[in-house]
């Protein structure tokens, strides 16, 4: 008599638990594909390089001027080195060399300084690109969720920790892929353009 009771409820729980999850609502959502169709994402991918290219163009340029620094070094060791220089000539080549070495220093010192500041500007611009994106990107999906009452919303993009897909399969009904990246292109080339910084008088300040 126990055992037919237990199965009754087994029964029971099973039957209660399969009918609340067909009542759950479940939404996919492609994130890969979103973040590559947001064309604010390319906008971005396109600041950054461009501020990346002038941060090498500059980099570059320090880098000449060190090397054309370097090249006037050698040669004074090579007139130093000449034996038909006058002791007061080869002094005055060595006080020469000594101080353009000097300037050697400080200009390797201020490249370094230059590449490791503009490689965390470029970081922080990055960062904060990124993290405007992903506000817009969940905004959108908020609201979807919101006027469709989805109970879970899945990202079938990324892999797990185990290197396998998160979501193994879901019906093409459940995604919203497209609705989103319509949703968040809806305002391309429609954006009022950035309000003029006013001249404050003050040059912009050079790094090192």
């Amino acid at each position: 008599m126990k055992k037919y009771l237990f199965l009754s409820l087994a029964a029971a729980v099973l039957g209660s638990a399969s009918a609340s999850a067909q009542n759950i609502k479940v939404g996919t959502v492609d994130m890969k594909k979103v973040f590559e169709s947001y064309y604010k994402t390319k906008d971005a991918e396109a600041k950054i390089n461009e501020a990346r290219n002038g941060a090498k163009k500059e980099l570059e340029d320090r880098m000449d001027v060190a090397k054309k620094t370097l090249d006037e070094v050698k040669k004074l060791d090579e007139e130093i080195n000449k034996p038909e220089l006058s002791k007061e000539a080869k002094e005055q080549k060595a006080k020469s060399r000594s101080e353009k070495a000097a300037e050697l220093q400080n200009m390797d010192r201020e490249i370094r300084e230059f590449q490791q500041s503009r490689e965390k500007q470029l970081q922080e611009q990055s960062v904060r690109m990124r993290a405007g994106i992903v506000e817009d990107i969940n905004k959108v999906i908020d609201g979807k969720v919101k006027a469709e009452n989805f109970d879970l919303v899945f990202d079938k993009s990324g892999p797990s920790l185990n290197g396998v897909p998160i979501v193994l399969f879901s019906r093409e009904s459940y995604e919203f892929t497209e609705a989103v990246v319509t949703a968040l292109n809806k305002n391309k080339g429609k954006e009022a353009p950035a309000e003029p910084k006013p001249a404050t008088g003050d040059k912009p300040k050079k790094l090192p």
